[in-house]
């Protein structure tokens, strides 16, 4: 049996932490704008500025990832035309693999065959998780309907 090995989750530090939270409230303010470039200062070992221009949606995109880190979340970017083997998905859907494979063979999430792996289309892995969240969103309201109507003491 062979062991699958995963690159290890580097959770942030403390320090990094704090870095995030300053770091995404400094930038925050520069969202707003309604141009399409902007243009941030990068220090050296000698202390020298370096001025570097980014596209506004980059520094939205980096926003949300000091964001993730200023919670003390691991982060890591995935391309939206990434394909992911099918541990990967399944981790990403958090269920088994053997029933991620059930999805897939079932028709309800699509794949394609890459020789003898399956790959699963990152953005079609996240419009499928879309629609399950929202389908069981709908379900819980639902519910939490019902029980009040049946006077279960939600209230």
């Amino acid at each position: 049996m062979s062991t699958v090995t995963r690159p290890p989750i580097n959770l942030p530090m403390e320090r990094e932490v704090q870095a995030a939270i300053e770091g995404q409230r400094a930038l925050a303010g520069y969202l707003a704008t309604r141009f399409d470039t902007q243009r941030i200062q990068i220090f050296d070992e000698q202390n020298e500025a370096h001025s570097v221009e980014l596209p506004t949606s980059a520094l939205r995109l980096l926003v949300d990832i000091l964001a993730e880190l200023a919670a003390g979340n691991a982060v890591k970017v995935v391309p939206v035309h990434a394909e992911l083997t099918t541990q990967e998905a399944a981790d990403l859907l958090n269920v088994s693999r053997p029933h991620l494979i059930k999805l897939l063979e079932s028709g309800e999430l699509s794949y394609h065959k890459t020789g003898k792996h399956r790959r699963v289309r990152f953005a079609e892995l996240m419009d499928y998780k879309c629609k399950r969240d929202a389908a069981s969103e709908q379900a819980m309201a639902l519910l939490a309907e019902q029980a009040q109507a049946l006077r279960f003491g939600y209230e």
